[in-house]
């Protein structure tokens, strides 16, 4: 192994021996040391053009591969530029690791460069967040901080690094200049001392060969009794229903078992965020259309990992009468809203543990595989909603089939499922159009689809990609944009280029903010401020090295889209597919 010199390789090595093979960052002088202990024990170290996008992959990274993702940005406005996608993290339950430099320790306070008050400014964010103020406690404090991200609600953790922590120690010590003061006054003494007195804080017992401990996280396991109760509910319900998010896919050791325990049920299911692929593309009792009418003729819902929020109308789209079962890491999701529509049964727990678990008592109540064949109104509830799943696809064709201007954006969207491998990762960031594109284009596989989640961050799809890429090289990463979005990263079509990551981007350019312009003209009568330009974005990919296509016309999109998948096997690909404007998600504002 390597020999450790400094604090910044005591961080790399530590992170090793957690299973960290990459690190996130934009270079600055604060930190240097972490990146240069990180390529010395072999691990990667991509580097990004905004910090916010390090996080953003960090974050991507964490979901994809089980294990925390870390970013490392320099001190200052290199930490503040991290806080949108800090609170995307916190709100998605991601576990993210962030070292943020800083000033010297002797410092602080002094009116140095880029010195603020940090932590005021994560304590909204994280979860948990300390300074580093010694070698010595370098592998405590990062077991704690992979362990409390993990742990529980997972989510981000901010460690702020002194930049005398992590240089070598002679340097720091020419850089605290003892020997300059010179003198025998009191003061001359006093300042020697107090030197010295840091020095030692910093450098005093460090251990260049430290015993790294891995804690196992704590995951909440769901109460037995609760189970069973939501096993008999299950049972004796005529039409259930459950609807899956992104929680169910944070245990990665179990998710395996758990997808068998899903489809098993053989209940209806609609998948939302980062569930959606978990079933595959064609499993029989999934749903995507017409949810809310599901919903409002279930007698029993289970929610796995999906909270009461905006994206259920706060609980208002169930009937009284409808028994809502809801399992959930979170208490507080379990609480949300519950003076609007109380859920009936609560079971903290972890719902990927929880669904294998509560399969097996299904299974044991019932006496057999089967949750559905031989019980006629459970048979009629299943012909209610294919028949409207077939009717909605229907809807879908014939929107994709009208003649427009430029491209149809159903049309883009119909084509691109049809020639989407199966080895592939959807990355969306935008509104409209992506909320579209994911009615129509299904991911093939688990862990398939990444979105911001809750937040609706835009800007996000860069750093997500970067962070598949980097966890799957070998899987196509498909980038999916409204125009809008892609405003906020395209300086990161340099950072694909540079890391080699082949990444394959989807505009759908109509040249307005389209969620928004819909309703804000129909409601205000003004389009002001949601007004773009059907900008030509594949000719700015290719100043920064990347390939590029125009598609303006129907008639083209099969061969433009063909021909952008195999320009991906050797280069970043962007195609800009100019699209009419369209009404398929009217009335779709969130409030």
């Amino acid at each position: 192994m390597a020999e450790l010199k400094h604090g910044g390789d005591l961080i790399a090595y530590a992170l090793k021996k957690h299973g960290v093979k990459h690190v996130f960052t934009l270079i600055g002088g604060h930190i240097s040391p972490i990146l240069t202990g990180c390529e010395k024990l072999g691990m990667s170290v991509i580097d990004v053009r905004h910090e916010a996008t390090a996080v953003f992959a960090a974050d991507a990274s964490a979901r994809l591969s089980g294990v925390p993702g870390v970013a490392i940005v320099t001190a200052g406005p290199g930490v503040t530029n991290t806080i949108t996608a800090l609170k995307n993290a916190q709100m998605a339950h991601s576990p993210v690791l962030l070292f943020g430099g800083a000033t010297a320790l002797v410092l602080k306070g002094r009116g140095s460069l880029q010195d603020i008050d940090q932590h005021a400014l994560m304590k909204s964010v994280v979860k948990w967040q300390i300074t580093i103020k010694s070698l010595k406690d370098i592998p405590n404090i990062i077991s704690e901080a992979m362990w409390r991200a993990q742990s529980d609600v997972p989510g981000p953790v901010f460690i702020e690094v002194p930049i005398d922590v992590l240089y070598p120690e002679h340097l720091v010590r020419e850089m605290y200049g003892i020997e300059k003061v010179k003198g025998k006054s009191i003061a001359s003494k006093f300042i020697r001392w107090y030197l010295k007195r840091q020095l030692n804080g910093i450098f005093g017992k460090a251990n260049y060969s430290p015993d790294i401990v891995v804690k196992e996280p704590r995951i909440m396991q769901a109460a037995t009794s609760r189970l069973m109760e939501a096993a008999s509910l299950l049972t004796d319900a005529e039409t259930p229903l459950i609807i899956a998010g992104s929680e169910l896919t944070q245990n990665h050791k179990y998710l395996k078992k758990a997808i068998e325990a899903l489809k098993s049920f053989q209940v209806p299911i609609y998948l939302s965020g980062m569930a959606r692929g978990l079933l595959g593309s064609n499993y029989e009792y999934q749903f995507f259309h017409k949810r809310r009418d599901a919903i409002k003729e279930a007698d029993v819902v289970l929610l796995l990992g999906v909270p009461l929020d905006f994206r259920l109308d706060y609980g208002r789209l169930f009937r009284k009468s409808t028994k809502i079962v809801s399992i959930n890491r979170d208490p507080k999701q379990l609480k949300l809203n519950k003076d609007l529509r109380k859920i009936d049964l609560t079971v903290q727990g972890d719902p990927v543990d929880a669904i294998i678990r509560l399969y097996e008592m299904t299974h044991r109540l019932k006496g057999d595989n089967s949750y559905l064949s031989n019980e006629t109104k459970k048979e009629k509830w299943l012909d209610s909603l294919r028949k409207r799943e077939n009717e909605r696809n229907k809807q879908i064709l014939e929107m994709s089939e009208q003649t427009t201007e430029n491209t149809n954006a159903l049309l883009v969207c119909r084509v691109f499922d049809k020639f989407l491998p199966d080895n592939s990762i959807l990355v969306g960031d935008g509104g409209d159009f992506i909320a579209t594109f994911s009615y129509i284009v299904k991911p093939r596989a688990p862990l398939s689809w990444l979105d911001p989640g809750a937040f609706g961050t835009l800007g996000a799809g860069a750093g997500f990609a970067i962070g598949a890429k980097t966890v799957f090289p070998d899987k196509d990463v498909f980038l999916i944009y409204g125009d809008g979005s892609f405003g906020y990263s395209i300086a990161e079509w340099d950072t694909f280029v540079r890391h080699g990551m082949n990444v394959f981007g989807l505009i759908g350019n109509d040249a307005r903010w389209a969620q928004i312009a819909r309703d804000q003209e129909k409601l205000l009568g003004s389009d002001i401020a949601t007004k773009l330009l059907p900008t030509h974005y594949e000719k700015s990919v290719e100043g920064l090295g990347a390939k590029g296509v125009l598609v303006s016309e129907n008639e083209e999109l099969e061969e433009k889209l063909t021909n952008g998948f195999k320009l991906m096997k050797d280069s970043p690909v962007l195609v800009n597919a100019l699209i009419d404007p369209y009404d398929f998600r009217k009335g779709s504002l969130s409030m």
